[in-house]
């Protein structure tokens, strides 16, 4: 499926503030300077955060330049989204939600059809046909209306969970992709509201 680079929070510090610096300057930082504002001891510190940050392809660095950091151009590397992960969702019965954002993560803005306003951690089996695996990191664009067929986040009753929306002339139902799961079935007494649309996920290696 998808493959994910993601940034330590220090890191994705330091690629934003090359950033900032090559938008503010004109040119980017050296390593001295990324050492006095991150606080390291050494420009040696710094040196292993640039080429970490090389060989997840978000930067190049020009040999024997003081000042050769180049950020890799969205003409061969897409725009990175700065994405917050919020909690876990259910594929299985409902659960609980965790709104607490746990870490933000660094992502290709190719690996989803629109732009996600927040990941959430799959748990359960139940959306496996539709490829989606306990484990997962699912994107969730947020709008409180689907279409009919759409993989959507929905908060039942208070509970959250991922399923497919189907809206017949009767009722609701909130569809499994896995045989052993029945639907459910939404009665006009049930609080339902959608949460938002699934638009990628994210598979840790």
């Amino acid at each position: 499926m998808y493959s994910m680079t993601t940034l330590s929070p220090r890191r994705a510090a330091i690629l934003t503030f090359i950033r900032d610096r090559i938008a503010d300057h004109g040119q980017p930082p050296s390593l001295a300077e990324i050492a006095e504002a991150f606080g390291f001891a050494s420009r040696s510190v710094a040196r292993k955060h640039i080429v970490a940050l090389t060989e997840a392809g978000f930067i190049e660095v020009a040999p024997n330049q003081a000042r050769g950091i180049r950020l890799v151009h969205q003409g061969k590397r897409p725009e990175l989204l700065e994405i917050p992960v919020l909690g876990r969702v259910a594929a299985g019965a409902p659960i609980g939600p965790d709104v607490d954002i746990h870490e933000q993560l660094m992502l290709d803005s190719r690996m989803f059809s629109r732009t996600p306003d927040y990941l959430l951690h799959v748990f359960g089996d139940s959306m496996i046909e539709d490829g989606i695996l306990d484990g997962d990191l699912v994107g969730i664009s947020r709008q409180p209306e689907a279409r009919d067929g759409q993989i959507v986040v929905a908060r039942l009753n208070g509970e959250v969970t991922i399923k497919r929306f189907e809206r017949s002339r009767d009722c609701v139902r909130l569809l499994p992709r896995n045989p052993t799961y029945a639907p459910i079935v939404v009665t006009p007494d049930q609080e339902l509201e959608i949460e938002g649309v699934f638009c990628g996920l994210v598979r840790r290696g």
